[in-house]
């Protein structure tokens, strides 16, 4: 039986809307793909597996982000993980690749696969051109990977972007394969709000990769689940991370998007994280308005952004879809078992109704 997401189940995160799907592909041009690599069971044989790895990759646009990238920022709260072209990210304000997702020790096979990929439909970079940056980030897989392996190839990579589209597959896919997060299976976890103001109405988007926290610190709409269920707690020694990607189609700047990166760790805040002190906990935001031909235009820019006082609605957005889109990567993600036979168990959904309903904080589905 498919394992629903949380809103299916009654549980909501805020009154905004959500877009059409509830993913980050809701803002219009946005595709995600996923390579998902599983193989082996048993002992743990360095280079030989079990294998729980993968590749994500967001794609804030289908066309050519070398010559026409999209605003950028990125924001790390506790830097213990990895984000490579974050350098290139604060100097410029903008992020001109796809955005690269997997397990600590391939982020240099990501990001080169990454950038083959570009070179492939720009035969001008790095040959007059500027050089490829690729923005990859990382969460720590170890617990149920052959991480010294370093399993993920570049067909892995191309592959995920290949399938990139705008259905999000949720759960233990893609670089979520290996991933734990609250001592549950964690993963891969999506959602979106709609937010109007004077000037229009936009969709705000978030996707995460899930690898942090201990159970009793699991919070769902402010109940201490994790204190409650029966289920027994991935004992590993790593402290995970979180790496959360918001994309938004409201012509906001670099700083802008700074602003709302920030606002993505409340939403982490209010499913019990601490940010512990080996967790990476990172956010890359980027904006689909305002897109140049970086290389063609001559002379002065013209470009609008919203003003600063409308950033409010943007900002309770980003707190309620981060915190739906982790609580979502519990929900879907299943039971999987790796390296040692370490098993990292799912979210057992009917106790955690359960103690959702007797606090009175389900809602009547459709």
């Amino acid at each position: 039986m498919t394992r629903p997401r949380p809103r299916e189940a009654g549980i909501w995160f805020g009154e905004l809307p959500t877009g059409r799907q509830n993913a980050i592909t809701d803002v219009p041009g946005v595709k995600v793909g996923h390579c998902t690599i599983i193989s082996g069971s048993g002992a743990l044989v360095p280079g030989k597996g079990p294998v729980r790895t993968g590749v994500t990759v967001v794609l804030p646009h289908g066309g050519d982000m070398y010559h026409r990238p999209v605003k950028g920022a990125h924001y790390d709260f506790n830097g213990c993980g990895g984000l490579s072209g974050a350098l290139q990210i604060s100097e410029f304000g903008v992020i001109d690749t796809p955005i690269g997702l997997t397990n600590t020790m391939s982020m240099g096979t990501v990001g080169e696969a990454i950038i083959k990929h570009m070179l492939k439909a720009n035969t001008d970079a790095g040959a007059g051109g500027d050089a490829i940056i690729p923005t990859v980030s990382e969460c720590d897989d170890s617990y149920l990977n052959d991480a010294r392996g370093m399993h993920v190839r570049e067909e892995h990579v191309f592959a995920a972007l290949a399938n990139a589209s705008d259905r999000v597959e949720e759960g233990a896919v893609g670089a979520g394969t290996g991933m734990t997060a609250y001592g549950l299976k964690g993963g891969i976890g999506t959602s979106s709000r709609i937010v109007s103001v004077a000037s229009g109405r936009y969709v705000l988007g978030v996707l995460v990769l899930t690898n942090h926290g201990d159970m009793e610190e699991l919070r769902i709409d402010g109940v201490p689940v994790g204190a409650h269920v029966e289920v027994p707690e991935a004992e590993r020694e790593e402290q995970g991370s979180i790496v959360m990607v918001v994309g938004t189609n409201a012509p906001l700047d670099s700083r802008q998007l700074g602003r709302i990166a920030k606002r993505a760790i409340m939403g982490l805040a209010t499913t019990g994280s601490c940010s512990q002190n080996g967790s990476g906990d990172i956010v890359v935001s980027f904006s689909t308005a305002n897109i140049q031909e970086r290389y063609k235009s001559d002379g002065l820019v013209a470009e609008s952004f919203l003003r600063d006082r409308d950033l409010d609605p943007f900002f309770r957005a980003t707190v309620d879809a981060v915190s739906e889109a982790i609580i979502s990567s519990l929900f879907k993600a299943e039971t999987v078992m790796g390296r040692d036979d370490n098993v990292s168990y799912a979210l057992p959904l009917d106790q955690t109704l359960a103690i959702m309903k007797a606090h009175n904080r389900l809602r009547e589905t459709i």
